[in-house]
């Protein structure tokens, strides 16, 4: 589906010098007054405002320094249409004397450049309290892309007039701290929904290296509707812990070294998850207790699952080397048997436990001391150095 881009209204752009807004309640501390209304990027990028950024050396400022790569994806998602810009920036105009520049629905920006610039050199008008990034970014697109035609994009903003920085960094933190942030497993089941409806989507994630996050969430649903190891198993969205023991966001992290490799990677969904299937069947084939306990083991917890599929890209290259089928329980059971029998380390009281007690929950198992991504990185390593090597035919 093609995506519309920004298409502003003919004619040259002209720098507004009173901007229609409505008048909203005051900040209940303070009183400050507070408007909303729509800006033009133009008529803020690239002098008409400041960000108060922290200086470590005079402790001024209150704001992380912009991030170049969040401002060049945006920009790059606003040229090809991507994204829209709908919720509001948060500005402010210092000095008391702004509110004066309020009447009938209409904020003069004339008369707040007269309060914000006397008794500096810097002629800008506004502080930005939130929403630097969405400002950074057009600014870019106005100074390196299309002058006139960026300078038109209307932002949605709310502006309070008149306070102090103290108040700013009051706001600031609010909106920083309170606001709660999607759940990364709600994110990655947006994510795919759009991407079913929206092919442009995949094609914005493949730019950035994320689609496999798409790929990684539908083998996710698919070994959670079909695989007997792990059916009712993985906890997605809004669901209930129940007698889940696993996120859906851990899953799908778990599985971006396999797809990410050549093999496994090139293959489509359905072999994908059977391969996953099958390596887990042939565990359990071996190691029955911590699939019938799940709880009590950390094999089909987080690390147990990020260290497994992260050695499976290995385990996969020696099925492959001996002739064994990549889709059947046995070729694993096979290879992986003798290995995790010897696999060996201390649990919590510092007492040896190999095989199956390794994998024990703390105190009494040894894996969690790997959760860590040293630790995993270690645990990977360990898993494959007891593997057979494999043999060059």
């Amino acid at each position: 589906m093609a995506r519309s881009t920004f298409s502003p209204p003919p004619g040259p752009f002209v720098k507004p010098t009173v901007l229609s807004v409505t008048l909203g309640p005051k900040l209940i501390q303070t009183e400050t007054p507070i408007v909303a209304g729509f800006i033009t990027a133009g008529a803020l990028a690239p002098d008409n405002y400041v960000i108060p950024s922290f200086d470590p050396r005079t402790k001024k400022g209150y704001q992380r320094p912009p991030q170049q790569t969040r401002i060049n994806e945006l920009a790059n998602d606003l040229i090809k249409g991507r994204v829209d810009l709908p919720t509001c920036i948060l500005l402010n105009v210092r000095g008391r004397e702004a509110r004066h520049a309020y009447s009938d629905d209409k904020l003069d920006l004339s008369a707040l450049a007269k309060v914000s610039s006397a008794g500096r050199k810097n002629n800008y008008i506004f502080h930005v309290v939130d929403g630097q990034h969405r400002i950074k970014a057009l600014e870019k697109l106005i100074q390196e892309e299309d002058e006139e035609l960026w300078s038109k994009y209307q932002i949605p903003f709310v502006c309070m007039l008149g306070a102090d920085e103290g108040e700013e960094m009051e706001q600031f933190y609010t909106i920083n701290t309170k606001a709660k942030p999607v759940r990364t497993d709600l994110a990655y089941e947006l994510l795919t929904q759009r991407s079913k409806n929206d092919e442009s989507i995949v094609d914005a994630l493949a730019e950035k290296g994320q689609d496999w996050i798409v790929k990684a969430q539908n083998i996710t649903q698919k070994l959670s509707d079909n695989s007997p190891p792990w059916r009712g198993r993985v906890r997605f969205a809004a669901m209930e812990k129940g007698q889940t023991i696993l996120p859906a966001a851990s899953m799908v992290t778990s599985l971006k070294p396999l797809l990410s490799s050549p093999y496994f990677g090139m293959l489509d969904i359905d072999t994908q998850t059977k391969i996953i299937d099958a390596f887990w069947r042939g565990l359990r084939s071996f190691m029955e207790d911590p699939f019938d306990q799940p709880n009590g083991y950390a094999l089909q917890k987080g690390v147990g699952v990020i260290v497994l599929h992260s050695a499976l890209v290995s385990i996969l290259e020696l099925v492959k080397s001996m002739g064994l089928s990549v889709l059947e329980p046995e070729s694993y059971s096979s290879v992986l048997e003798e290995p995790l029998r010897r696999l060996q380390g201390d649990d919590s009281y510092g007492t040896p436990v190999s095989g199956i007690d390794f994998w024990k929950v703390a105190p009494h198992g040894a894996a969690g001391s790997y959760s860590s991504s040293a630790g995993r990185r270690v645990l990977i390593a360990k898993i494959q150095a007891s593997l057979p090597r494999v043999k060059v035919q």
